[in-house]
């Protein structure tokens, strides 16, 4: 199937024009930025000396869409991290690393995957390097979090909102087809 141009009047072919309908999808990046970071060492200078064994590290992940403005919408990608031995911690790092983003000819029911998946997706390596960074900067070893199955982590807050949901309303009939 040929595309159709058309004559500009000049004698040379005009662009293809685009139906309105297939206007390109896009999501930009307008600004990645730090809100919150907080590095405690409560038992230094003692922590720092060598232990045996590894510590136990607790590691806690949440995606904070905030309200959408017109086509934009800021996503706060929130991690907490605790590294203990025994009883006693190490250390405790707090990131609110957030984005801007702009998205663009978005179809409506596409828009909470796009900001609960792609954006932190997208905002993820920049916190796990800040991460890595305090923990080195704080007289441990950088600590390398492990890639993030957004996916799944949104999946999982799908099935708790509708367990919830069916809870809240008497746990009647189900939804599966």
């Amino acid at each position: 199937m040929a595309e159709e141009t058309t004559s500009g009047g000049n004698g040379q072919a005009a662009a293809p024009q685009r139906p309105a309908q297939q206007q390109p999808q896009n999501l930009g990046v307008l600004a990645q930025y730090v809100k919150d970071l907080s590095f405690e060492n409560p038992a230094a200078p003692q922590s720092l000396r060598g232990r045996a064994g590894n510590p136990n590290i607790a590691i806690t992940i949440n995606v904070q869409p905030g309200p959408m403005s017109g086509d934009e919408v800021e996503v706060e990608l929130r991690l907490d991290v605790k590294a203990t031995s025994g009883e006693e911690m190490l250390f405790a790092i707090e990131l609110v690393y957030a984005g801007l983003f702009r998205l663009t000819n978005i179809p409506a029911d596409a828009v909470q995957p796009i900001i609960r998946i792609e954006c932190p997706r997208l905002l993820f390596p920049f916190a796990r390097q800040i991460i890595a960074d305090a923990s080195r900067n704080g007289g441990f070893p950088p600590l390398l979090i492990d890639p993030i199955d957004f996916v799944g982590l949104y999946r999982q807050r799908m099935m708790e909102a509708q367990a919830a949901s069916q809870q809240a309303g008497g746990g009647g009939g189900s939804n599966l087809a």
